[in-house]
């Protein structure tokens, strides 16, 4: 392990009025409307794996169903010709806060506008979550990002409308490089 200095930043968006959409592309973002482990451990892995997800590679799969079958999370994915692009985990389950929980896409897909398409539709949905789950309206919708995430991460948040509210650096220690997207394979 190494030690390596990190910058972390929040983000929030108080209103959907604030919300500075990207342009469409034609690529569907569909909810994935049953409680699968399986497949958000694979989305986390595939689109983290080179950024230092840490935080879930030890979950259980009891632990990772725990979590997405909590009335407020859902998984959006960006679907490029019925392949999965990119993802984003929402957890509205403990308030009117929505986190933007996890949010990437997978390598193959970075460079063609697909992070600014996925980000604007999951802002969208994130204001709307009361209307699918038993949880309050709303308020603010937030996300935290770090200089571990991809490069493109923090300006993208901030161009579809969300404003950096706090900032912090740690020094976390971490393996000399990340996982990877098969964590495990030699």
């Amino acid at each position: 392990m190494r030690g390596v200095d990190v910058t972390t930043w929040q983000l929030e968006m108080t209103s959907p009025a604030q919300l500075r959409p990207a342009r469409a592309v034609p690529v569907p973002v569909v909810r994935a409307e049953v409680v699968s482990p399986e497949l958000n451990r694979y989305l986390y892995t595939a689109v983290g794996g080179d950024w230092f997800w840490l935080d879930r590679l030890e979950w259980t799969w009891q632990q990772w169903h725990d979590w997405l079958a909590r009335p407020g999370v859902e998984t959006w994915l960006a679907l490029d010709r019925g392949t999965p692009a990119g993802y984003v985990e929402l957890d509205g389950a403990s308030g009117s806060d929505v986190e933007i929980a996890y949010f990437g896409l997978l390598p193959a897909f970075t460079g063609q506008g697909l992070g600014g398409h996925l980000l604007t539709e999951a802002i969208r949905r994130a204001w709307t979550l009361s209307d699918r789950h038993p949880v309050p309206p709303a308020t603010r919708v937030w996300v935290h990002t770090c200089s571990k995430d991809g490069p493109a991460a923090l300006a993208n948040y901030r161009a579809r409308g969300l404003r950096v509210f706090h900032k912090e650096q740690s020094e976390e220690h971490l393996p000399p490089t990340p996982p990877g997207p098969w964590p495990g394979a030699r």
